[in-house]
């Protein structure tokens, strides 16, 4: 019957494994605790860096579905549980060991498959998740201020030519005056010319055309006065002719 401590050793490794993006195996041996404390301060709070019995690692290994590790679980083993960036985990575990070589990577696990130590160390050579983030934010604003100089070019361009008018127009005031006046100097010729041909036509002789409408006007006016009745003048001069013509008749007679 398995003793309760090691069940429970078992379960929270299992547990390390199902709840971590990564893992990571090494070899400790000859490392001091404070070495060991050092390293868990190196690799921060979102690495548990935990030294297990091999024999509890492969089953708790086993129960979260983990496998291909036994091999690597031999000799004093410590297991490095990522929780945050590999990338970041993997980068302190192989500089400590540099500085330390008696920390030996054995190899690792990420995304489901085994990994040998040459690919945790080409691992550790990636740049971090937040380097990556902060280049790519840099891009992202480096493009964004491109687009907004490409969209701001035009607009400024017309602000200057703008300007550049409105100083030109202060320093010579007829640019704008000659070009709001500019129509009125045709209007006054042309009514001037019009106001010519006006005059000319008063002027000029009268042609065959006026003569006649002259004369046909002058029949109409003598053909009105013969049909008008006759006035109390007319009967005096009417009636002095006749007894004019009355004694003259009498004389002759006599």
């Amino acid at each position: 019957m398995a003793r309760p401590d090691k069940v429970q050793a078992v379960a929270e490794i299992a547990d390390d494994f199902s709840t971590s993006s990564a893992a990571v195996l090494t070899e400790y041996r000859g490392l001091t605790v404070g070495q060991l404390k050092r390293l868990r301060r190196t690799l921060g709070e979102t690495t548990k860096y935990a030294v297990v019995k091999n024999t509890l690692a492969k089953i708790g290994a086993q129960q979260a579905g983990v496998t291909g590790l036994d091999d690597m679980l031999a000799g004093p083993s410590a297991i490095a549980f990522v929780k945050g960036d590999p990338v970041d985990a993997a980068k302190g575990i192989r500089n400590f060991s540099r500085e330390f070589p008696l920390l030996v990577i054995k190899g690792g696990w990420m995304d489901g498959r085994v990994l040998s130590a040459a690919e945790i160390n080409k691992l550790a050579d990636l740049e971090s998740r937040e380097v990556l983030l902060a280049k790519l934010a840099g891009a992202m604003n480096a493009s964004l201020a491109k687009a907004a100089a490409l969209f701001q070019a035009p607009l400024s361009k017309a602000a200057r030519t703008i300007e550049a008018l409105r100083v030109a127009a202060e320093a010579n005031p007829s640019l704008l005056s000659g070009v709001v006046s500019a129509p009125a100097p045709a209007a006054v010729e042309t009514a001037a010319a019009e106001s010519s041909a006006d005059e000319t036509a008063a002027d000029a002789p009268a042609t065959e055309a006026d003569a006649a409408v002259a004369e046909t006007t002058e029949m109409s006016a003598e053909d009105t006065s013969a049909d008008a009745p006759a006035t109390e003048a007319d009967a005096a001069v009417e009636a002095g002719s006749t007894e004019a013509a009355q004694d003259a008749e009498d004389a002759t007679q006599g």
